[in-house]
């Protein structure tokens, strides 16, 4: 294996490993409801709260242009420990929701340095002809280390300070990893000047406005798919199975969809792979009450196919954000994105139980379908910015593998 090849696949597994912890107290939520007796609202806050704080990070970040500045191998680790850390210590110690919400939102704060930070990474080890792919690699680890505490809390009689300490423990390694074996390729561009003013110059770009227009438009359906699948499928409170079921979709099904989509993304280009991704998730959404009554393996080969399309469009769309940002500031501009594609994925997050109170949870998800619908046409703009197709790599080109 080369030294690129190996760089590339450290990266993604510091990604598995050091973003466990984010969906880890969102799987043991009904053991936290019973046990703190908490009402849904709170429920949705506890989950919700990781999102603000990486949002909150990723602002003072990209104002700060710390990614573009600060080692990222450091600057990575440094977060994964963090992040690990207030979720060790909420397993340890936290009897109430008071405390675990703020613990949960200075994990988001810290995870904020985490996944676009491994994305600079990632793209230092990439060349233009096979960037998707790289990102599709590392956004598929990011959605199996999402799903991982899914994968902890289906194991039968484990508590949920185990769930979490497991997640914990996963952060750690990441963190070691990060900090002691894992190195920024040749095209990491030398660190900028700071520049406070480059996130808002950002989005009055036409190019880079209408990415984040279709990020937006895949994270409002995203996130708050992966929070509350297990509850539609359950009709309530998911338990061993449901929770299985979402690791299967989310985890490994996105997996999947994000390296097929990467390497479509590299063939045909682009805006043709978001489209279709966009297009057929919102589709599933659309579809969804009457799917998921129906026979278990339908159900189960449904969420799968759901889970792929959900998240088949995110590297792409990190992809096309690196290639019309100013190349100095890849970072920042990746950080911009995710601040605020996260942020929405509160308001998406927050609005499914709603619905689903009023008109039950196998009908609640049909309302991610909006995000899809917005984000499309913004994507379509983009073929003016983007090409539809990519040249094929020279032979005689260098290769960073």
């Amino acid at each position: 294996m080369t030294a690129g090849r190996r760089a590339r696949a450290l990266v993604a597994l510091v990604q598995v490993l050091g973003l466990a912890v984010w969906f880890s107290a969102s799987a043991v939520l009904p053991e936290l409801r019973a046990e703190w007796d908490l009402s849904a609202t709170a429920g949705v806050w506890l989950t919700t709260s990781v999102q603000l704080g990486f949002a909150a990070g990723a602002v003072v970040s990209a104002v700060l242009t710390l990614a573009d500045r600060v080692p990222p191998q450091r600057l990575l680790a440094g977060g994964a420990a963090a992040a690990a850390s207030c979720t060790l210590l909420l397993a340890a110690v936290v009897d109430g929701p008071v405390a675990a919400l703020v613990l949960r939102t200075l994990t988001g704060v810290c995870l904020a340095l985490v996944y676009p930070v491994g994305m600079k990474i990632m793209t230092s080890w990439s060349d233009r002809s096979r960037r998707a792919r790289d990102l599709g690699v590392l956004v598929g680890a990011l959605t199996v280390g999402s799903a991982l505490p899914h994968l902890i809390g289906g194991l039968p009689g484990l508590p949920w300070r185990g769930v979490l300490a497991g997640a914990a423990l996963c952060g750690f390694v990441a963190a070691a990893l990060a900090r002691w074996c894992l190195r920024p390729g040749p095209a990491l561009a030398p660190a900028p000047p700071p520049d406070t003013g480059y996130a808002l110059r950002l989005l009055r770009e036409p190019g880079p406005r209408l990415v984040v227009l279709g990020y937006l438009g895949h994270m409002w359906e995203l996130y708050a798919l992966w929070t509350w699948l297990g509850a539609a499928l359950a009709g309530g409170d998911p338990g061993p199975a449901e929770h299985l079921l979402v690791f299967m979709a989310a985890g490994l099904g996105g997996a999947a969809g994000c390296v097929l989509g990467g390497r479509a993304a590299d063939r045909y280009g682009r805006v043709p792979v978001i489209a279709t991704s966009l297009l057929v998730s919102g589709v599933c959404c659309a579809v969804s009450p009457v799917v998921l009554g129906a026979a278990p393996l339908l159900v189960g080969g449904f969420c799968v196919l759901w889970g792929a399309a959900a998240v088949a469009d995110s590297a792409v769309l990190t992809t096309a954000t690196i290639e019309v940002a100013d190349p100095r500031y890849t970072g920042t501009a990746l950080t911009v994105q995710t601040a605020l594609g996260f942020l929405l994925t509160v308001a998406g997050i927050a609005t499914v139980p709603v619905v689903a109170a009023a008109v039950g949870w196998q009908t609640a998800l049909v309302v991610l379908a909006v995000g899809p619908a917005l984000g499309l046409p913004a994507v379509l703009a983009l073929r003016r910015y983007l090409p539809t197709a990519l040249p094929a790599p020279s032979p005689s080109a260098p290769s960073s593998s």
